[in-house]
């Protein structure tokens, strides 16, 4: 075996621990469109609590009940079609390549992103059932950003940057928290959206 044939030998034993070691089936697009349905629950959210009005900062929040379980709903709905679509987009992509979404790699990421997501989520019902709606767009960017870092040793590198740029932005949420939607749009939008085309560009 020559030089030549001994490094693309190193090269296909190397990518086939990777493939099995990584969950390589999360689409680009799929990041691309959870990103437009945050911008467009962000928007939903902008009309019902500042209407037509120019979006400012804020130093008061939002106490009507209504406006609250709008919100929520808006939150929840943001949440499932994003769910539904990764999945089914991640299993397309799988099954193209002739592998499954349920594997040793998938379910260490998922373990490793549980946690940090389990937890920044129920300490946002907590600050809801508690009044401190200030938090919230501060909170799920921190512990999604945690989640993502965590998690990124099973997937694409660029996850570990997705999830530092919203630690960023979570702590910039807490430290001027009357921009809170504007910085919840910037890191479940915009930054998704980036990101899944620089993933959809760069591997597929």
């Amino acid at each position: 075996m020559d030089q030549k044939d001994l490094i693309k030998e190193i090269g296909h034993i190397r990518s086939m621990m990777e493939k099995s070691s990584k969950f390589l089936s999360i689409s680009g697009l799929s990041a691309v469109l959870i990103g437009v349905y945050a911008l467009l629950g962000a928007s939903l959210a902008y009309l019902k609590v500042y209407g037509f009005g120019k979006l400012a900062y804020r130093d008061h929040y939002v106490t009507d009940d209504g406006i609250v379980h709008y919100l929520i709903v808006v939150a929840v709905l943001v949440l499932l079609a994003s769910l539904v679509t990764g999945v089914l987009m991640a299993r397309r992509k799988a099954k193209r390549a002739k592998q499954t979404i349920w594997n040793p790699a998938s379910k260490s990421m998922l373990f490793a992103m549980a946690v940090p997501l389990v937890t920044g989520g129920l300490l946002a019902i907590l600050l809801i059932v508690k009044g401190y709606l200030a938090l919230i767009a501060s909170i799920l960017l921190l512990f999604y950003g945690l989640a993502l870092v965590n998690g990124s040793m099973y997937t694409f590198k660029e996850v570990r940057w997705l999830g530092i740029l919203k630690i960023g932005l979570g702590l910039l949420a807490l430290l001027f928290p009357g921009y809170g939607l504007w910085f919840w749009m910037a890191g479940f939008g915009f930054l998704h959206i980036i990101y899944g085309f620089i993933v959809y560009k760069k591997y597929e």
